[in-house]
């Protein structure tokens, strides 16, 4: 039950909302390490890709996972509704409120089609435009990050589950990571000057909030396009342990925009 999920004292169990959220949390692992196992079994296949008419791609492992994690999310919150990627592309959009989910079953298909492992399987609860709780599972590493608000993040492997947290940057400076294959490297440069910084990591989908939310990074400058799915369970977890996701006008970033479409942003650890 919830109460497994983490070190006594970290979750504010005398509010209802995190309690649901726990609850939810540990629902979802057994999801969303499922829709893993269903991208595995094609990646480990010679699969197809197709192009979308976006142009990106897009292949089974895509809409298999897709359909095994919407259902049971529907089941989860029945009414509350729930945008996915592959639905979207199909012209199925749901009207959105105060409460809906967001769904990316297949985080960084480049990188699945390149076959680096650095994909991911995202979900996340939106609530008033914010992402209060989220998952992202990536699969070949086989770790689940996980958090909530009000409740912390935590990190699951075959080991089992720790905390995880933010740090505040070294002295030595930012650890910062960019997109593998989706980067601005002049425009990189540019919002990066003036700042100290030891050291540029590249990696791919939303392993990047991820890493900054485990305390491995510092900042994350998003400078091209997005969608709301590709980074809402991230900024989930990340927000969790103690980071921040904004626009460059330092605003925090928002969901249930006209289109799902983000603007450029700035994803943070702690402040230094």
């Amino acid at each position: 039950m919830a109460s497994n999920l983490y070190q006594p004292g970290s979750a504010d169990v005398t509010n209802p909302s995190s309690i649901e959220r726990l609850d939810l949390l540990e629902q979802l692992i057994p999801v969303i390490r499922a829709a893993g196992d269903v991208v595995m079994a094609i990646y480990e296949t010679d699969f197809a890709v197709r192009g979308k008419d976006d142009a990106s791609p897009v292949t089974e492992a895509d809409e298999r996972a897709e359909a095994l994690i919407v259902p049971a999310l529907e089941a989860l919150l029945p009414g509350v509704p729930v945008v996915a990627e592959e639905a979207v592309a199909a012209g199925l959009i749901p009207a959105v409120a105060e409460r809906f989910w967001l769904v990316d079953p297949l985080d960084g298909t480049k990188e699945f089609i390149s076959r680096n492992g650095e994909f991911t399987v995202n979900i996340a609860l939106i609530e008033h435009g914010v992402p209060v709780l989220g998952l992202v599972h990536a699969p070949v590493q086989k770790r689940i990050y996980a958090g909530a608000a009000g409740c912390g993040a935590f990190i699951e492997n075959c080991i089992g589950r720790r905390p995880i947290r933010c740090r505040r940057p070294p002295v030595e400076g930012l650890t910062v990571v960019a997109s593998r294959s989706h980067g601005d490297a002049a425009a990189l440069d540019a919002f990066l000057a003036g700042r100290k910084v030891a050291e540029l990591k590249s990696a791919g989908s939303s392993l990047k909030l991820c890493l900054i939310a485990a305390g491995e990074a510092d900042l994350y400058p998003r400078l091209g396009r997005t969608m709301e799915w590709d980074i809402a369970a991230g900024h989930a977890v990340l927000a969790a342990a103690g980071g921040r996701v904004t626009e460059l006008a330092g605003c925090d970033l928002s969901y249930g925009k006209p289109g799902f479409d983000n603007p450029h942003f700035v994803a943070r650890g702690l402040e230094g």
